[in-house]
């Protein structure tokens, strides 16, 4: 039997209006707490002297190194700006330090992969429209009590770009977000206005082919959802993240999609690999 669409005619209906959709329950008790044991176990496995990669979307430009570009096939591990003090060393232990594991999770840890490739994704990307999608990158985001960063607004599809655009991302948080611990926030409707900027990556490094532009914060609203809620997101909606400046973490789990069917890879995106993984279902 084939795997049909799990999506409502209202829910595609408010998804194309907003620019996001949030599906409560998405993922079980059951489901969570697999992946964040399993990210337990990698950070004890993780050895921090290894590396002191830091994932800034304020300096992404500068702090954009070849540890960066190589995650794109691993899974790599990424610092919070202020979790080194003045001296160079950690603040506090390295479980509370990390800002995000990426990109390749779904593709080279079984648990991770298990979940990113189940019949409940698929069938709601088939409700999207997609044809042949593709995972093309995966993050475990902690957004860390204290010094969770702030995540500036942007579009996804302006690091993950197709010809034509056909990026979602697909946020799951795995405990409860708040504005006080850092939820998403979006412009309502901003994916009709279409794509901004890119972000390319040339012989230099990365940069933005256009400045950064400016937004009203009156205009963002702020998307608070249940740890298990799935919050999809069209690849042109502008939405961020503010510093977690509480006691408590907002752990998540985010994919992007782009489809591989009647659509070409930008070969200036910062992902350089060749983007014919395995779809997630057969067409």
């Amino acid at each position: 039997m084939g795997i049909t669409g799990n999506l409502t005619s209202n829910q595609l209906q408010s998804f194309n209006s907003q620019g996001y959709l949030v599906i409560e329950s998405f993922a079980n008790p059951e489901e969570i707490d697999a992946m964040m044991k399993r990210m337990e176990q990698l950070l004890d496995d993780f050895d921090c002297s290894s590396t002191a990669s830091i994932f800034s979307t304020k300096n992404q430009q500068k702090l954009t190194d070849n540890y960066f570009f190589e995650s794109s096939e691993k899974i790599s591990f990424f610092f919070e700006e202020k979790a080194f003090g003045e001296d160079g060393n950690l603040q506090q232990p390295k479980e509370l330090s990390i800002n995000k594991v990426g990109h390749a999770l779904h593709e080279h840890d079984p648990v991770f992969k298990n979940f990113s490739s189940s019949e409940k994704f698929s069938s709601m990307l088939l409700s999207l429209g997609y044809k042949r999608p593709v995972v093309i990158q995966s993050m475990y985001i902690f957004k860390q009590p204290g010094i969770g960063g702030e995540v500036v607004p942007h579009q996804d599809n302006s690091f993950l770009y197709t010809e034509p655009t056909t990026c979602t991302g697909l946020w799951l948080a795995l405990e409860d977000a708040t504005i006080q611990n850092g939820c998403l926030w979006a412009i309502p409707g901003s994916h009709k206005n279409g794509l901004v900027r890119r972000f390319l990556r040339g012989e230099q490094g990365v940069y933005f082919d256009r400045p950064f532009p400016s937004y009203d914060q009156k205009d963002f609203v702020p998307i608070e959802v249940k740890a298990g809620s799935l919050v999809i997101i069209h690849g042109d909606l502008i939405h961020q993240s503010f510093e977690n400046q509480s006691p408590k973490s907002r752990h998540a789990y985010s994919l992007h999609v782009v489809d591989t069917d009647g659509c070409k890879w930008a070969q200036d995106n910062w992902i350089r690999r060749k983007v014919e993984p395995e779809p997630l279902y057969a067409s």
